[in-house]
């Protein structure tokens, strides 16, 4: 994770200085309820794009193709589900970094499934964490989730995310989560679990009230960011990532809406590709 966190931070830089491509993620729906998703990123040395398809009541299955960027050369065919997770908690772990207090040591964790302990993982990588709370929906799999990552099981959000600096929310909810007023100042919010335009998981109001709000890519969060387009933000008050957002002051509330971008899938498969793959 440490090592994924810092491929991200670079990817940002990269695209921010030009040396990198971001093609924002496109869906078609089949009648059965199946939906077939692409999205696509480059550097200077590798391009590649992920595909998968997700059914809700069958699953999903993720692959991602690697390229040589200068010959077109196809090079990888990975089965990207581990790797969509490590970098989608990797993006989190940036967000913090650069957003988080340097002294925010108390983490919620609202959702208790695989994608919630890659974020509590990236963010246990850039800051000492001294206390984790969880909350489920489901009681039996917040304490499995405990139980496994240290953690204490909450009531409800709002318990969870009023005793912490740092929140994460990794759910399936259409509907906010937490009251804004369970949210005090000083607070960084990591929202990662949607990236459908009609579900939010974090309150309009908190989106209005945060100092900072950060997004991976504005073009795509336009599209498929349910937590700021339900909340009719103003998109001059937005940052990409590729600009290095940072936090005011002490008491700045700040928010990363996480989309997931292909340029993070080429950061991670790159890596994986020249560290294992090229090196037999």
């Amino acid at each position: 994770m440490e090592k994924a966190v810092a491929l991200l931070e670079q990817a940002f830089a990269d695209w921010g200085e030009g040396r990198a491509q971001n093609q924002p993620r496109r869906r078609m729906r089949m009648p059965s309820g199946a939906v077939l998703h692409s999205l696509a990123g480059a550097n200077e040395k590798y391009f590649g794009t992920k595909v998968y398809s997700t059914h809700a009541k069958h699953g999903a299955w993720f692959h991602f193709l690697l390229y040589d960027a200068q010959t077109g050369r196809p090079l990888a065919l990975f089965d990207a589900n581990w790797l969509g997770q490590i970098r989608t908690g990797a993006a989190s772990g940036v967000a913090t970094k650069w957003l988080a207090r340097e002294d925010a040591s108390t983490v919620a964790v609202l959702g208790s499934g695989f994608q919630a302990a890659s974020q509590l993982e990236a963010v246990r990588a850039v800051r000492k964490v001294d206390r984790a709370f969880v909350w489920s929906r489901t009681r039996a799999k917040a304490e499995a989730f405990a139980n496994t990552h240290n953690a204490v099981v909450c009531e409800s959000a709002n318990e969870a995310v009023a005793q912490a600096g740092i929140v994460i929310t990794m759910t399936s909810a259409k509907d906010p989560l937490f009251d804004d007023s369970a949210i005090t100042p000083g607070t960084h919010i990591n929202a990662a679990g949607s990236n459908i335009a009609n579900r939010a998981e974090v309150p309009a109001a908190l989106v209005h009230r945060a100092d900072v709000v950060a997004v991976d890519s504005i073009e795509q969060a336009r599209i498929e960011a349910g937590d700021l387009l339900l909340a009719d933000i103003d998109w001059s008050r937005v940052v990409e990532m590729k600009d290095r957002p940072v936090r005011s002051n002490a008491s700045a509330i700040t928010l990363f809406k996480s989309i997931g971008l292909g340029l993070e899938d080429v950061a991670a498969a790159a890596h994986v590709y020249e560290a294992i793959i090229a090196g037999r």
